[in-house]
C-alpha cells in the first residue's frame, strides 16, 4: 500500500507521516512538497493526502490533473479553511481533514480509506477474472471484459471495441449489459461503455479513450451519478 503526501509544509508533511506510519507501519510513505512535484510522479498512489492551500499549483488544480490520470487514488484533502471542502466532491474526494487535524478523526479518515482501498483491490480483482464468449461464424473467442472500452449494436450485429481490435457478432447489446455488471453504461439505446476509458463527458457526447459516442439526453443524470460512484469506488 503507497501512501502519499503533498503539503508545502515541511512540518505537516512529517507530522502526518507519523500518523500514518504509527496506524500502517507497513505502508510505503512519500512526501511531495507541491502539486507540480507530485505529477511527475510516474507510479500509481494508493492513497494521496493533499493540502489544498499551496503556493504554485493547489490542490484543487492538482487533484483536477491527477484525476486524468489516475481514476483510482483516494484523494483526502488538507485544509485550513472549511469552505474549501465543498468544491474537493468535484474532483470525486474520499474525504477531508481541516487543520489541526484532530487525532481521533484522522485515525477514523485513515481507517475508512485503507478500507476502501481494499475493496478496490477486491472489485479489481473480479473485474480482470471476469469475460464474456463471443460466438462468431462458429469461432468461440473469449473476450475480458476489461479489455472493452465500449460496444455498440449496428444491423443486429454487437461490434466490441478494444484499444486494438474490433470484434463483432449477432447478438442483442442488452444481454453484454447484464454481464458486464456496474462498470459499464448504457449512455443511449445504440452504446454501451466502460468507464474505465471515459477521458471527458458532456449531456450529449462521451469522449473515450478510442472514440466517441452518442449520450442519450434522458441517461445523462443518472451517468453522472454512476460514474461518480465508480471513481469513487474505482
Amino acid at each position: 500500500m503507497r501512501i502519499a503526501i503533498c503539503d508545502d509544509e515541511k512540518n505537516i508533511r512529517e507530522f502526518i507521516g507519523n500518523k500514518v506510519e504509527k496506524q500502517y507501519p507497513k505502508a510505503e510513505i512519500i512526501f511531495f512538497s507541491s502539486g507540480e512535484e507530485l505529477l511527475l510522479w510516474d507510479k500509481h498512489i494508493d492513497i494521496l493526502f493533499l493540502d489544498i492551500q499551496m503556493n504554485g499549483k493547489n490542490g484543487m488544480e492538482t487533484a483536477k490533473e491527477l484525476r486524468k490520470m489516475d481514476k483510482k487514488v483516494i484523494i483526502i484533502f488538507v485544509t485550513a479553511i472549511e469552505d474549501y471542502v465543498f468544491q474537493a466532491f468535484d474532483v470525486g474526494a474520499f474525504h477531508y481533514l481541516i487543520k489541526p487535524i484532530d487525532d481521533a478523526k484522522f485515525a477514523d479518515v485513515l481507517y475508512r480509506a485503507v478500507e476502501e482501498w481494499k475493496l478496490q483491490n477486491i472489485h479489481k480483482k473480479k473485474t480482470e477474472e471476469k469475460y464474456v464468449m463471443i460466438n462468431n461464424g462458429g469461432v468461440h473467442s473469449k473476450v475480458m471484459l476489461e479489455d472493452i472500452v465500449y460496444a455498440e449494436v449496428f444491423n443486429r450485429k454487437v461490434v466490441i471495441h478494444k484499444l486494438n481490435d474490433e470484434i463483432e457478432y449477432y447478438g442483442k447489446l442488452s444481454d453484454l449489459e447484464t454481464v458486464a455488471g456496474d462498470s459499464f453504461f448504457r449512455t443511449h439505446r445504440a452504446y454501451l461503455i466502460n468507464f474505465k476509458y471515459v477521458e471527458k463527458y458532456n449531456a450529449t457526447t462521451i469522449y473515450l479513450e478510442k472514440g466517441t459516442v452518442l449520450m442519450a439526453k434522458q441517461n445523462y443524470p443518472e451517468f453522472v451519478k454512476k460514474y461518480l460512484k465508480y471513481n469513487q469506488r474505482g
